[in-house]
């Protein structure tokens, strides 16, 4: 017992003495950073700044050859680092720290004083770093690059992460391993961490990693820890698994004329892999994950008595690894690759390169941004040669000739595209250009990313003859020797997502991949299963509830209509008095909708937050009771948006101010009620009824139009999306019904499509009128 009673003692000692002089100890920096550039600590950053710079050109390695010129140079830019950061500076004046992630402000590291009380954590002891710390330091991550860099990367690439601190004897074991781990898998393009939880105790915080060590993997944001033996073979079959299900599509010789004919609906080229291997290559998976927004992945297994068909169709050379990536033509591969140790870099730009089809579709606002970017310099700048056209077999000939066109003229300044106007409706050119037929031919150049173009048509359409091919040829080249002849100026609204509508077949996609891995572990630890329940758990509430207050809503509703069925239905003649003065709906549980009057303008429309849209309803003193019940039921399912808002404008109070947006932005008339003229002056449209979604920021409005559901009606009453449908004998049909009063009963049924127009409001995909200014709100009409 004495001999433990001289070590407890020793112990004791030691811990004291520590606690004294450890701080200064601690702190002590490798080297001053004053005395390095030869600065003191009362000199201004002009003057620091000049002496770092005098002082690198001395010491740079390239110019002085001397055996510490490497290490003097480190300790010049190490120096002008800290003290070129005023925060930097002041708490090494402080403290002595160069360190810019200690924390500071916490006093010593290792004892500190709280309410007579001394706290002790994992970092007392500041034992020498070992060598394994030099080989993670280019790895090492901090909260901000984290959330600035790695976090957006890892929708690009999956990241491996290491959790470690100074203070663990754990992570000395498993270092060998890490280390041949790192040196495989970052040459695959696989990105590395580590987080040094002593130091970066926030980062470990968002990460969830709470002890020492832990590894986790992080891809698409999502973060999944890894909890098997940290062996080489685990770790790589661990990052092979985050990666999403079905990103490599397996072809035989029944299935790949199938997959290379599909470029036409997923607007994108392929690539196939042939290969003497039962698993598709992991550095080809990462390749498909990372190019996975633009190309289309597939392999084939030349093991295989499958495949020997499609490996006899291409003349594919069994004794080395080769990729075919076929674009428009599925006949022949537009570019090939064939090497027997295929590494990151080259398969990058062989997939890089190509990724784009040779006349893509302008599906979304990113494609284009990307095809026909803006060039501030002339030398620089490409022309968008684009093909307005439409879909059918009428159209499959026209599109054929534009691709042969461009297939002859592959020159780098020039980009070919072709583009469905009523997928898009890009309203703007086609107003401007008077394009009444499809099969134009429109080259621009993009001057600003907020959508401003410089344009010109090319006269006489496009019908695919060698005259039209002379035609744009010779467009073509004056347009590459002057740029001035393109002569139109305009702004182009941003093209609608034209695979939008495919958003659940993605949502459920990426929560198979989401579950996959962590349901097909049954060991798999509570912290990853309850995000999962938790999940599954709220969506289940949401829609039995949705389907619950629905049923309520509706029985609650069925009720007052057949009691209100035998009264006798009121009329545009009704008194206005009789009517309620609330801004609100009468149905309160189902959206809130205020009323836009001179005072909540501004706010509602004019000052709106951008991307926010406010969705009005058009109705008078004597529809205002059965619009406003109706208009809330059908935007009930759309109110938990938080960028739409809802409000109703009375006309008999703002009389004219319909009229001045119309005349502001002539296109919103449906065109065959343009061309039809009013018997009396003095009669003025009718717009009880009419649903505007107003965007207040970009200036712009979408109009809904009454429709009454199994009746004709009259030209007004049609949507933007029906009059485009429509053919000329509807629209005569729609012009010589009866104009008659509404009844209480065909009010009601103004509004029976806006659920549907809501829904293509939400994609992106109605027409977007333009105003220069919206119109004022000071006409109002006094009560009588």
């Amino acid at each position: 017992m004495g001999g433990w009673s001289v070590f407890v003692t020793c112990c004791v000692w030691a811990i004291l003495l520590l606690a004294l002089f450890g701080d200064s100890l601690a702190s002590a920096p490798e080297f001053d950073p004053y005395k390095v550039l030869g600065v003191s600590r009362h000199d201004s950053q002009a003057e620091i700044k000049k002496a770092y710079k005098r002082l690198a050109r001395e010491w740079h390695p390239d110019k002085n050859k001397s055996p510490g010129a490497q290490d003097m140079f480190i300790k010049i830019t190490k120096s002008y680092e800290v003290l070129s950061n005023e925060e930097r500076r002041a708490n090494y004046d402080r403290f002595g720290q160069m360190d810019e992630n200690q924390n500071f402000a916490r006093g010593p590291q290792g004892f500190r004083h709280y309410q007579d009380s001394f706290y002790f954590d994992e970092s007392f002891f500041h034992f020498p770093r070992t060598s394994h710390d030099f080989t993670d330091s280019k790895h090492h991550l901090h909260y901000n690059q984290y959330i600035s860099e790695v976090l957006p990367d890892s929708f690009k690439r999956p990241y491996l992460i290491k959790i470690t601190s100074e203070w663990c004897f754990t992570c000395i074991h498993i270092e060998p391993v890490w280390k041949d781990t790192v040196l495989e898998l970052e040459p695959f393009g696989v990105g590395i961490g580590v987080v040094d939880i002593g130091y970066e105790r926030q980062l470990a915080n968002h990460l969830g990693a709470h002890r020492t060590p832990s590894i986790l993997g992080l891809i698409n944001g999502k973060v999944t820890f890894f909890h098997y033996a940290v062996v080489r073979e685990h770790l790589r079959q661990f990052v092979e698994s985050l990666l999403p299900q079905k990103l490599v599509e397996k072809v035989t010789d029944n299935s790949y004329l199938g997959f290379l004919n599909s470029w036409h609906e997923e607007n994108k080229p392929r690539v196939l892999m042939f290969d003497v291997a039962s698993n598709i290559p992991f550095l080809y998976k990462l390749t498909a994950f990372a190019y996975k927004d633009y190309v289309r992945f597939g392999y084939v297994d030349m093991g295989l008595t499958e495949t020997s068909k499609v490996v006899q169709r291409f003349s594919i050379n069994t004794y080395a690894p080769t990729m075919l990536l076929f674009k428009e033509n599925t006949d022949k591969p537009a570019d090939v690759m064939q090497a027997r140790g295929m590494k990151k870099q080259i398969i990058d730009e062989f997939v890089s390169n190509n990724r784009f089809l040779l006349v893509p579709r302008l599906v979304n606002q990113k494609l284009f941004d990307e095809l026909c970017p803006v060039k501030q310099f002339h030398r620089r700048r490409k022309y968008c040669v684009l093909l307005v056209t439409g879909e059918g077999e009428q159209f499959v000939s026209v599109n054929e000739a534009f691709f042969d066109f461009a297939s002859s003229n592959t020159k780098e300044v020039l980009r070919f595209a072709y583009v469905y106007q009523r997928q898009q409706e890009i309203h703007v050119l086609i107003h401007t250009l008077n394009l009444v037929t499809f099969f134009d031919v429109i080259l621009l150049e993009r001057r600003s990313a907020t959508g401003r173009v410089l344009y010109r048509t090319v006269t006489g359409g496009w019908n695919g003859s060698d005259d039209d091919k002379h035609r744009l040829h010779e467009q073509l080249e004056i347009l590459q020797r002057d740029p001035s002849h393109l002569t139109h100026d305009a702004m182009l609204p941003e093209l609608n997502n034209e695979f939008a509508s495919m958003f659940l077949i993605h949502w459920i996609n990426t929560a198979y991949d989401y579950l996959h891995p962590v349901m097909s572990c049954s060991a798999s630890p509570r912290r990853e299963m309850m995000p999962v329940l938790s999940l599954i758990f709220s969506a289940l509430f949401i829609l039995f509830g949705t389907v619950i207050i629905q049923a309520f809503s509706d029985a609650g509703e069925d009720k007052p209509a057949k009691q209100k069925a035998t009264d006798p239905p009121k009329t545009a003649e009704s008194s206005p008095g009789q009517e309620s003065t609330s801004s609100r709906p009468p149905k309160k549980n189902f959206v809130e909708v205020t009323e836009l009057t001179d005072i909540t303008y501004m706010s509602n429309l004019v000052r709106l937050k951008p991307g926010h849209i406010n969705v009005v309803l058009i109705l008078t003193d004597a529809s205002k009771q059965v619009l406003l019940r109706k208009f809330a039921k059908e935007v009930y399912s759309f109110s938990g948006s938080q960028t739409l808002h809802y409000s109703f404008l009375n006309v008999d109070k703002h009389s004219q101010w319909m009229d001045s947006l119309m005349e502001s932005a002539p296109d919103a008339r449906p065109s065959d009620c343009l061309d039809e003229e009013e018997d009396s002056t003095s009669n003025k449209s009718d717009y009880t009824g009419h649903v505007l979604a107003l965007n207040g920021h970009k200036k712009y409005f979408c109009i809904f139009r009454p429709v009454f559901t199994g009746e004709e009606v009259e030209c007004s009453r049609w949507s933007d999306e029906d009059a485009a449908m429509a053919g000329p004998s509807k629209a005569s049909r729609s012009r010589s019904s009866s104009r008659q009063k509404a009844t209480t009963l065909e009010i009601h049924h103004k509004l029976d499509r806006l659920g549907l127009w809501m829904e293509r409001l939400m994609e992106g995909t109605l027409p977007r009128h333009y105003v220069p200014a919206w119109p004022g709100l000071d006409t109002i009409t006094p009560q009588k």
